[in-house]
């Protein structure tokens, strides 16, 4: 779908994305702020943030509760949601194109206009109790914030995460949105048909009745190589893995696109390098890459699950075609492939309205920096295999990793499986 982009900065602080795709039928609104579990005045409430984001279509200054609220909202088959993460706070609408200003309005009344009470922070309490109560149902779930632990963040398991929940009290979620939600500390993104509409969209956003305050900063931790880490589960039937590397510095645009392009190659299909290869030995059912850019640091992580018989079998390929990667053992042919994927990929991802916006928010919500639509075909053909290679040798010298399973098995068992990729980090 063909869209326009024009970021506007208000007089109150706030910050955002106005995105025009003519024609479109469909009103898509997302605010954010620096307001996650990072940010709770204290770890013992740590879970402040999460509970506040479940009270946050709650009662407020014109509906008494959650039940009157969503019934309003979602009566023309609106949708909302909110998520919190270690950083962020995000409120999420859709709506049809012809009730986009109510639509607004009433995001705005519950992001600014709150009305926090006893009643609804006891259930919402619940709920979160019982949302991380299932997440230690997922192997994947748990092993995440252990591997963060592990590599020097200064973040909570899940189970650490549930102690404190019942410390936190009506006054602390008060605090958290008071700090938290000023205009400074907003950004947001909003995309449908806007030909007409930007003005009264700028009047709303610099009406929100929040305070000016200030975008906080994003913490730094000092991260470092970890040994082998098993969490034992009793129930786990196999090994669920992740061997994850870091690197102390935030990726380029071209050395992102030359690593997911590598990720491709190496489990990106079924005649993939590690997954086909795997899934051709009848060794492994799935297993997956995948490189993130931070603030402070990046990361490359192979993910996946394995039975106990064909672990070792499963993680010498992988060592091995890590090792073809840094001697430059991929050829174009490979290299094209990749690239003819990613484009494909590229015009599938903006059939709808929502898949526009996703484009840009990930990025902006993160740095303030507006990806260029426009120029992804040009930049995923110019990914090259030097840089490609330049980049994963990156994150090997950098020698920042740590392997973490979940398995009712014994360390040694890991400990074995860690000796083979340990080789990779070998003075070459």
């Amino acid at each position: 779908m063909n869209h326009t982009v024009e970021e506007i900065r208000l007089k109150n602080g706030a910050r955002g994305l106005l995105i025009d795709v003519p024609g479109a039928t469909v009103m898509s609104m997302q605010f954010q702020f620096r307001a996650g579990n990072r940010y709770a005045k204290s770890k013992d409430i740590e879970q402040v943030a999460h509970i506040m984001e479940h009270m946050a279509f709650g009662a407020n200054a014109r509906f008494k509760s959650e039940h009157e609220f969503a019934s309003e909202f979602s009566k023309n088959g609106a949708q909302s949601n909110a998520y919190t993460s270690d950083l962020s706070m995000v409120y999420e609408a859709e709506c049809a194109d012809f009730e986009w200003d109510r639509i607004l309005d009433l995001q705005k009344l519950s992001i600014c206009q709150p009305k926090f009470n006893e009643v609804e922070l006891q259930a919402e309490k619940g709920n979160v109790r019982s949302e991380l109560t299932n997440y230690l149902n997922d192997h994947y779930h748990i092993l995440w914030p252990r591997i963060q632990q592990l590599l020097g963040e200064d973040v909570l398991t899940h189970r650490q995460s549930l102690q404190t929940i019942g410390e936190v009290t009506l006054a602390d979620i008060r605090e958290h949105h008071r700090r938290t939600h000023t205009t400074r500390n907003m950004r947001f993104v909003i995309a449908g048909k806007l030909e007409g509409r930007k003005a009264e969209i700028k009047r709303q956003i610099e009406d929100f009745s929040l305070p000016e305050g200030e975008r906080f900063a994003i913490p730094r931790d000092v991260l470092a190589k970890a040994g082998p880490s098993v969490i034992r589960r009793k129930d786990a039937t196999n090994l669920t893995f992740t061997w994850s590397m870091t690197i102390a510095r935030e990726l380029s645009d071209e050395e992102l696109d030359a690593m997911h392009n590598l990720s491709h190659i190496l489990t990106g299909t079924m005649y993939s390098r590690i997954f086909g290869a795997a899934r051709q030995k009848g060794l492994a059912y799935n297993v997956t890459s995948h490189v993130g850019s931070g603030y402070y640091d990046s990361s490359w992580d192979i993910i996946g699950q394995v039975n106990h018989e064909t672990a070792g079998e499963l993680f010498d390929i992988i060592t091995r075609e890590i090792k073809c990667v840094l001697d430059g053992k991929i050829s174009e042919q490979e290299i094209e492939t990749a690239k003819s994927y990613a484009l494909g990929r590229y015009q599938m991802g903006a059939q709808t309205v929502s898949q526009i916006s996703s484009f840009y928010t990930g990025r902006y919500f993160a740095d303030d920096f507006i990806k260029n639509y426009d120029a992804v075909p040009d930049m995923i053909k110019n990914v090259s295999l030097d840089r490609m290679i330049d980049t994963a040798r990156g994150f090997i010298n950098e020698d920042t990793w740590v392997l973490a399973a979940v398995s009712s098995g014994e360390k040694q068992e890991l400990v074995e499986l860690n000796d083979k990729v340990a080789t990779l980090f070998e003075p070459r």
